[in-house]
């Protein structure tokens, strides 16, 4: 592993089969970032699975773009992407965002203030009282249920917003905890949300503003299946593997 670069910051974009808006959402968080002053930053897409052009699309962003970096994976997972990048990269610290930038970019540099300040992650919010949300009623009473349903099965209580496609780590602590986290898919962000909780790291909640993407590919009955097993195998595992790390 290299050393870590002081003040760099991985913006990630986990991608799979997005080879239509690639291009134009690098190019909008390019054009978001060009007056940035506080903080050294580079793009880095992660193609997981891609079945289209998504790959051949990132290459040439890469090749074409100095500030632009492609990693693939054969495997499918937001899970696994995340992993690879935070596994792989140099930057003191990352945020991760979906591709369709449903989260408003003003949040990359509040999320990079609250990293420098001391949080070991920071989680858009949804949720969050100040934020600014537009979705439909189902996907509001579904968010609100699941978030409600940690807190109560896991007695969570440093986040109220865990799926919510924007979060921003400390790599080098995060990185400690990646070998604890099980699940590859949507799950991840959970999990590492609560094993970072009951591990007394630092998370922050951010208020963000928030607009759904319609064309999302998420298959809702099959993510709240995995999420509801997920669950269950935490309340069983989660404490105990962090004890077994201390020792």
């Amino acid at each position: 592993m290299k050393p870590t670069r002081p003040d760099l910051v991985d913006l990630v974009i986990p991608v799979y089969n997005e080879a239509q808006v690639l291009a134009r959402s690098v190019q909008q968080l390019a054009a978001a970032m060009a007056d940035c002053r506080d903080f050294a930053w580079q793009i880095v897409v992660v193609n997981n699975g891609s079945t289209d052009d998504t790959r051949a699309v990132g290459q040439h962003l890469a090749e074409r773009l100095p500030y632009v970096s492609l990693l693939h994976l054969d495997a499918k997972g937001r899970g696994r992407a995340l992993r690879k990048a935070w596994s792989e990269t140099r930057a003191e610290f990352s945020i991760y965002m979906d591709v369709d930038l449903s989260t408003d970019l003003a949040a990359v540099p509040q999320a990079v203030q609250l990293l420098r300040e001391g949080a070991h992650l920071v989680t858009g919010s949804r949720l969050h009282p100040q934020s600014k949300i537009t979705r439909c009623l189902k996907r509001e009473i579904l968010s609100r249920g699941y978030n409600a349903l940690i807190r109560w099965v896991l007695r969570t209580r440093s986040f109220d917003d865990a799926q919510c496609g924007f979060k921003g780590v400390h790599v080098e602590t995060v990185r400690r905890l990646l070998p604890l986290v099980k699940n590859q898919d949507w799950f991840f962000d959970t999990e590492l949300l609560v094993l970072a909780e009951y591990a007394g790291l630092s998370i922050r909640s951010l208020p963000i503003t928030w607009v759904e993407d319609p064309d999302s590919r998420v298959n809702v009955p099959q993510t709240i299946w995995q999420d509801l097993a997920g669950l269950a195998r935490l309340r069983r595992t989660a404490r105990p593997l962090l004890r077994q790390r201390k020792q």
